[in-house]
């Protein structure tokens, strides 16, 4: 085929590291990202050039664009970590990838373009049986449920709590978790998401809009003992949570949700009954992941969508002319927002 000097991007329109700290939300998507054709890139001889066919929009992808996140913002690039398309150009230590269908994380540039750039090593071949709509958001999410349900595993706890429960990140985690004999306790806002949760196995699901929720958390951190905290708010009701949960408990933060940070009061749960706080970052987990490690998790993934224990939740798909204008919006209304080249 023949590849255009040029392609259709939604690229950041700010550049470094904010200091302010405004959660993973975007109510005006003008004020950070510019709708324009850029430069097609060229492949280094380990990268694949891929046509990109869907991508989503995770967290992630939002805090980088505020400056919020780990890697520093450059203007004029894409926006966007990972999706799905066709490798159709490659260096010359990549050439095995031609032609295939993978998922990927742009490490070369975003994914929120028609054509991305990504590391040989950051892509995966997609089974055919994996549509686009779960292969576009096969990496951020799903390994990062793998490799937290087994840090949590292999912690020796019988029991974990997992806050933001409902959310596509959470959902992911339930099924390998409970195939590990773990207990689930879930932090939920709202009552309503409480029966899909116990639906799908959840053993206890906590409303923390209750009146009763300290007391119902009490009681079941008496009963269950969780030393487990998988947190993606990082707001006061974890550090509440954190300090009900028995002695030798971990708390461990892997997303930004809460635009405020929580208040620690009483710092003895951490110097008499050994409690600790530590960060999770997917990045890091891959850099350090032996490769048979990440191929195993790899392949756990696309096995467990390919067999229907997992799906996407889709909600909003978008273009990328009309991102700009709608994404608030379809951020707003809930399920993965994905976003699709222009019709041609």
């Amino acid at each position: 085929m023949t590849i255009p000097d040029t392609c259709a991007a939604l690229v950041l329109s700010h550049g470094g590291r904010a200091e302010t700290i405004g959660g993973a939300g975007l109510a005006d998507a003008a004020e950070w990202l510019e709708y324009r054709q850029i430069s097609l890139p060229d492949p280094g001889p380990d990268q694949v050039l891929i046509r990109v066919a869907l991508s989503p929009v995770n967290p992630s992808d939002l805090l980088h664009i505020r400056g919020e996140y780990g890697l520093s913002r450059q203007i004029g690039m894409p926006a966007g970590f990972e999706g799905v398309g066709t490798v159709i150009g490659t260096g010359k230590r990549a050439q095995a990838l031609a032609g295939r269908r993978v998922s990927f994380l742009a490490t070369g540039s975003g994914a929120w373009a028609e054509y991305a750039l990504a590391d040989a090593a950051a892509v995966i071949p997609v089974s055919p049986d994996i549509a686009d709509s779960d292969a576009a958001a096969l990496i951020v999410n799903p390994l990062t449920a793998i490799a937290l349900v087994g840090l949590a595993a292999d912690s020796g706890t019988r029991a974990l709590v997992l806050t933001a429960a409902n959310s596509q990140l959470c959902r992911l985690m339930i099924e390998p978790a409970l195939s590990r004999n773990l207990t689930l306790i879930a932090i939920i806002r709202k009552a309503a998401q409480a029966a899909p949760l116990h639906a799908l196995g959840v053993q206890h699901v906590l409303d923390s809009s209750g009146a009763d929720f300290a007391a119902r958390l009490g009681n079941v951190c008496r009963s269950e003992k969780p030393r487990i905290l998988l947190d993606a708010v990082g707001d006061q009701i974890a550090a509440d949570i954190f300090a009900a949960m028995p002695a030798h408990s971990r708390w461990i933060s892997y997303g930004l949700l809460s635009a405020t940070g929580p208040r620690l009061p009483d710092m003895r749960q951490f110097v008499f009954d050994n409690k600790r706080i530590e960060g999770f970052w997917l990045s890091r987990w891959l850099q350090a992941a032996s490769p048979e490690h990440r191929e195993k998790a790899e392949a756990e993934v696309q096995t467990r969508f390919a067999s229907g224990v997992w799906s996407t939740a889709i909600g909003t798909r978008l273009t990328l002319q009309n991102t700009i204008r709608d994404l608030g919006r379809a951020l707003r209304a809930g399920g993965k927002v994905m976003i699709a080249p222009d019709a041609t």
